[in-house]
């Protein structure tokens, strides 16, 4: 694991609501809307939760993971979203990032890299491919729904059907533009990743 991402790992529980880079401030925009319009916006965006799993989180209907799967594992994550510059745009290479058990950024559990590929501590691997996403925040990375393209053990990954990434913070590509090919640009993001596993016998 690289310095960079050690030094992320410290600065963790200042990143949960918001994240700076470069002076730039990322954060969500609140936006004040009469209760009853609200509701009837939120029924229209989000879906139930699925399947009647109460761990799974509330999402735009077209990252719902089908039913018959429950989540397994969920986890907090904290890290940079990596980019590098084409000379025309910046393009997203990797991701970078711890997991940990708790809101609060303890216990640490996995790590996050290319592939995309979840790692636990006990060995277990899952890497996943991205079925759909939705900007939730424009601010942030999108929430997406992956799924499971590989998924080894032994451990808490070793049985993964889906993954969702939702509650993203920062971790969007510079605005500006590079200043070389092959630049890069390490962009601190936060999420929470949420893991199922299929219930079919």
């Amino acid at each position: 694991m690289s310095v960079q991402l050690k030094n992320k790992q410290q600065k963790g529980k200042t990143m949960k609501d918001k994240q700076t880079k470069n002076n730039r401030t990322f954060s969500t925009t609140t936006v004040s809307l009469a209760a009853p319009v609200l509701a009837l916006l939120l029924a229209a965006v989000f879906s139930a939760r699925a399947d009647g799993d109460a761990r799974a989180p509330s999402v735009p209907a077209n990252l719902q993971v089908p039913d018959g799967n429950k989540v397994e594992f969920h986890a907090y994550a904290v890290g940079v979203q990596i980019y590098t510059w084409s000379g025309s745009n910046w393009v997203f290479k990797a991701p970078e990032a711890v997991l940990y058990a708790s809101a609060g950024y303890d216990g640490e559990v996995a790590i996050h890299y290319a592939g995309p590929t979840w790692e636990s501590n006990s060995g277990s691997k899952v890497v996943g491919a991205k079925i759909a996403s939705a900007i939730v925040d424009p601010t942030a990375i999108p929430w997406l729904l992956l799924r499971a393209s590989s998924a080894e053990g032994p451990g808490i990954f070793a049985d993964t059907s889906y993954v969702q990434r939702v509650n993203t913070v920062g971790g969007i590509a510079p605005a500006g533009a590079g200043t070389s090919i092959g630049q890069e640009a390490r962009v601190p993001y936060s999420a929470e990743y949420y893991f199922y596993r299929d219930t079919a016998p």
